[in-house]
């Protein structure tokens, strides 16, 4: 069964699209509550002076009137059955003229509705619209379901292709981060050999406990790097924060006379839980 919906409960225009249909543009918008169609212009395939003669000419008819009042009742708990009766009484007498405006404000209808502005007219669920066409044309009524399924598939696609896009991008993101991370950022466990290695200056110390290298290795694997800086310049911010840490830490530790091997372990291990804290506190950042 479709979902019922109160006037007040019509949820905002959140997309409007032009069809064109034989020549003629048949502007459409589409709500939460479904795709409404501009009847006014439907009429304009008959005549396109006066569409509005056109719909009030169909609302004369006893059919119509049986037609759009099941479907209010099948959809709209708020349609008013008397005031449909008595309109169903009448249609179809030499004196009986229905102005969708009159329909909607004597029964609370909500399957037709009259939009003012750029895009104005008297519009009608696509249920209704399409039985409005029927009795416009036959051929043009066809030639419109053709344009709107259509239509449909290209919105389809186009969010699947999107959905599908942001997805793609997610998870490259995502790669991409955790590869920096893993990869770039985080210091990795320094090696025995390295360990075992004596550097020439505290400096150099810093420089493997932090970055896994020497500034003379940095140098020798970058060279166009190095003609204008040293492995400190290309440092990122975190690192450059880290180092500051460690200098301090480091001139503690010579203070109580532990040998360089063990310095640069304890150096090692305090740069990788510092950035890996700094890390998570900036992706954090970054995602609030």
């Amino acid at each position: 069964m479709k979902r019922k919906l109160t006037p007040s409960a019509m949820p905002p225009k959140s997309k409007t699209d032009t069809l064109t249909v034989q020549g003629t543009e048949v502007v459409l918008y589409e709500t939460g509550a479904g795709a409404f169609i501009s009847l006014t212009d439907i009429a304009r395939f008959r005549n396109a002076d006066n569409p509005t003669a056109v719909i009030a000419n169909w609302l004369r008819s006893r059919a119509t009137i049986e037609f759009v009042g099941l479907w209010e009742m099948l959809n709209n708990p708020n349609f008013k059955p008397i005031e449909f009766e008595g309109f169903k009484n009448e249609a179809g007498s030499n004196y009986f003229v229905l102005s969708p405006q009159r329909w909607v404000e004597s029964t609370n209808a909500i399957g037709i509705v009259s939009k003012s502005g750029r895009y104005g007219g008297t519009f009608a669920h696509v249920d209704i619209a399409f039985e409005f066409a029927t009795w416009i044309s036959s051929e043009f009524k066809l030639y419109l379901i053709t344009e709107y399924k259509r239509l449909q598939i290209e919105d389809n696609q186009r969010k699947n292709l999107e959905w599908n896009l942001q997805r793609t991008l997610s998870k490259i993101n995502y790669r991409i981060h955790t590869d920096a991370i893993r990869e770039q950022i985080i210091p990795a466990i320094v090696t025995r050999e390295q360990v075992t290695a004596v550097y020439a200056s505290e400096a150099d110390l810093l420089n493997v406990a932090l970055f896994g290298k020497t500034a003379a290795q940095w140098r020798s694997e970058n060279p166009k790097l190095a003609a204008k800086g040293n492995i400190r310049d290309e440092a990122t911010l975190e690192q450059l924060v880290v180092l500051s840490n460690m200098e301090s830490i480091n001139a503690l530790l010579i203070r109580q006379d532990l040998p360089q091997k063990d310095r640069l372990l304890q150096l090692n291990a305090a740069a990788i839980a510092q950035m890996k804290s700094l890390v998570a506190s900036t992706s954090l950042k970054k995602l609030k």
